[in-house]
């Protein structure tokens, strides 16, 4: 599994909002400048975010992006399922995948549902809190 810059970004751009008034909208062009990242690119990814509900977007003269809850109350699994898509180690183990005709028969696959496991069971265990905390 490698996560790709847009789940990265993600993580980023949520950290940086954690870290802004929670009654106010971020502009695009700050958060932009403080994480050098492309206003282009960020704006797919904050589009991503709204739909997913994990954030706020205000259009107009005010407006900008803000967090839907506390810091504590996202896991970093549900920032990266929503931006990944899929967490799993194997394509057999992802969400609504098409059934393994080795299934029952493949030594590999205990090792990868375990794996799977653990990657699952960690991601939803921290916090943004945990990551701005520093007590990850």
């Amino acid at each position: 599994m490698i996560i790709s810059t847009r789940g990265r970004y993600a993580l980023r751009v949520m950290i940086d909002l954690a870290g802004q008034d929670p009654n106010t909208y971020t502009p695009l062009k700050e958060i932009a400048a403080r994480q050098e990242i492309s206003e282009k690119y960020l704006e797919n990814i904050l589009k991503s975010l709204v739909t997913g509900g994990l954030i706020f977007g205000l259009r107009g003269k005010g407006g900008g992006y803000k967090l839907t809850k506390k810091p504590e109350d996202y896991t970093i699994s549900s920032i990266l399922r929503l931006t990944e898509g899929s967490l799993a180690p194997v394509a057999c183990l992802e969400e609504n995948a098409t059934e393994c005709e080795r299934e029952a028969v493949c030594p590999t696959r205990p090792l990868w549902k375990k794996l799977d496991t653990l990657i699952q069971d960690y991601l939803g265990s921290v916090s943004l809190k945990d990551l701005i905390d520093g007590t990850v």
